[in-house]
């Protein structure tokens, strides 16, 4: 089997700056990154990980406009669960023996810095980000993002 790991949990805010504030004030967790995804479809987020356990979270914000700035529900905000793969090709091979599908809309594509992403869908349609992170190999932790 292709090897992979949780990588993150992104979330849906709909106020970047006072999300950030909060996850950093209330819970401690430390900005690591952060970028802009328009050029997908998106918008900006931040990357934040928890000092102790190494866990992240992703803040999503979509700007109005964007196909995916649906309207907000409260409880509603978990926008992704993202996967790390050594191999994409592979692991998407594998997944479509399995019949999972391309998430519907979903922006599959490849980033300036080299990610392959993909999103597809778990069986009750939560979206799940497939990506390879090709200048880096695998660790045992993993290290980066």
């Amino acid at each position: 089997m292709p090897r992979s790991f949780l990588s993150y949990v992104g979330l849906r805010v709909t106020d970047l700056d006072r999300s950030l504030r909060f996850y950093t004030e209330v819970f401690g967790l430390n900005e690591v990154a952060r970028g802009d995804n328009s050029s997908t479809g998106k918008g900006p987020y931040v990357l934040l990980r928890d000092g102790f356990s190494g866990q992240k979270l992703e803040l999503n914000y979509y700007v109005p406009g964007s196909r995916f700035a649906t309207p907000y529900e409260a409880g509603e905000g978990l926008d992704h669960i993202s996967f790390r793969v050594e191999d994409l090709n592979k692991f998407v091979a594998r997944l479509r023996r399995l019949g999972v599908e391309d998430a519907p809309g979903s922006p599959n594509h490849v980033l300036p810095n080299g990610h392959r992403v993909v999103y597809v869908q778990d069986p009750d349609g939560n979206w799940i980000e497939i990506y390879e992170h090709p200048e880096e190999k695998l660790s045992d932790p993993p290290r980066g993002y």
